[in-house]
């Protein structure tokens, strides 16, 4: 089952920072059947008269699901055009640049343990396809509006030492969150390939004087993601406890992560378009911030109660590089914009169990194809 098709609304902004009308927006989403750029395309086609162009290579299971949703909302308007293809392909990601007013590059290789296994896929994906979509903005000239989402996994292990170890959850007193002060210290291809990525949209926008924004993001979660073991880990222990599948647990559980829900970002990103001639050439960390906090273990707990099913639970070493504690400190992003975030987690996880009810057929079906179900104690920012 679909979500019900929404009509457009009049823009909330007439104009843009070129003072061309909003109905001439054409916004071009790399990445735009996947979790991120799904919702973000529904939210331009049902709030803006925005056109809208998806570029996806439908690579990752179920993406093929949010695109069909996204036909039915678009309707017969003619304002979604689709284009089935890789950010590797030069060719294609010139053609698409070229009549785009705003760009969102959401397109990636997203599983640390896949950059791993494969770096020079990871390379060619992250660091390869950033670069073509860079350079043919460069040479269309226009300088279009580009945000690029980044991922905590830039900052390492944060060196903060050893932290408090609490029943539920590890601690560190008296720390806030992490700012865009803390230092890059890379780890693990993907951290590198997001990494350098990261830094070449930051140094093209200041270069060549293209309006680009770059976010580096915690967990986000909501509807239209589609949970795996490598990334989406919310999603991933909601959908298990309601198939009554097992999961293994990398570390002890109370490892720390800020969760913010889909919907509050495309806000934060609708405010930085909207705040282009400050926001341009900066770097917010963007999530749900220390009122968002949840350990594996209070999430498991939250997951038990929601939906009356005990999870089965299995323990495993560590992995290398897990950062025990990651909480944002938006500060940056809510003085440049007034953003902050206003779903909680136990309402993303009603968010998602609604998602779930909606389309159980498909995410039932798509979790019988994948291998047993194993959560690393790495529930990344990095999301499709």
């Amino acid at each position: 089952m679909l979500d019900k098709k929404v009509e457009p609304v009049k823009d909330r902004n007439h104009k843009d920072r070129n003072g061309r009308d909003q109905k001439d927006r054409s916004v071009l989403i790399f990445g735009g059947a996947g979790f991120i750029g799904s919702n973000l395309a529904h939210y331009l086609l049902t709030r803006t008269s925005a056109c809208v162009h998806v570029f996806d290579s439908l690579v990752r299971n179920g993406v093929q699901h949010n695109l069909e949703w996204l036909k039915q909302v678009a309707a017969n308007s003619n304002r979604l055009r689709i284009t089935i293809a890789d950010v590797r392909d030069r060719v294609l990601v010139e053609r698409a640049v070229a009549d785009a007013t705003e760009i969102y590059h959401f397109a990636a290789q997203v599983a640390v343990t896949t950059s791993i296994l494969d770096p020079r896929l990871d390379f060619e994906v992250n660091l390869g396809g950033t670069f073509n979509i860079l350079d043919a903005v460069r040479r269309a000239g226009h300088k279009p509006f580009m945000l690029f989402t980044s991922t905590n996994k830039v900052y390492g292990d944060l060196g903060l030492g050893k932290p408090t170890r609490q029943a539920g959850r590890y601690v560190y007193p008296g720390h806030n969150g992490v700012s865009e002060l803390q230092p890059l210290d890379f780890h693990s291809p993907y951290g590198c390939s997001k990494g350098g990525a990261d830094q070449y949209v930051h140094d093209f926008g200041r270069i060549y004087g293209i309006p680009t924004v770059v976010l580096r993001m915690s967990c986000i979660a909501g509807p239209r993601q589609f949970g795996t073991e490598d990334q989406g880990w919310v999603a991933h222990f909601l959908y298990s406890a309601l198939q009554q599948r097992p999961i293994v647990i990398y570390g002890d559980g109370r490892q720390v992560r800020d969760v913010l829900a889909v919907q509050d970002l495309i806000r934060a990103m609708d405010l930085l378009r909207g705040s282009q001639e400050t926001a341009a050439g900066q770097i917010y960390n963007v999530g749900g911030g220390v009122q968002n906090t949840t350990s594996l273990l209070e999430l498991i707990a939250h997951i038990e109660k929601l939906t009356g099913q005990k999870l089965e639970i299995t323990s495993a070493e560590p992995r290398p590089g897990d950062q025990l504690v990651y909480v944002t400190d938006f500060t940056k992003l809510r003085l440049a914009t007034g953003w902050s975030p206003e779903i909680s987690v136990p309402q993303t996880l009603r968010l998602l169990k609604a998602f779930w009810e909606q389309n159980h057929e498909v995410l039932s079906g798509m979790s019988a194809a994948l291998p047993s179900l194993e959560i690393a104690a790495e529930p990344s920012g990095s999301v499709a």
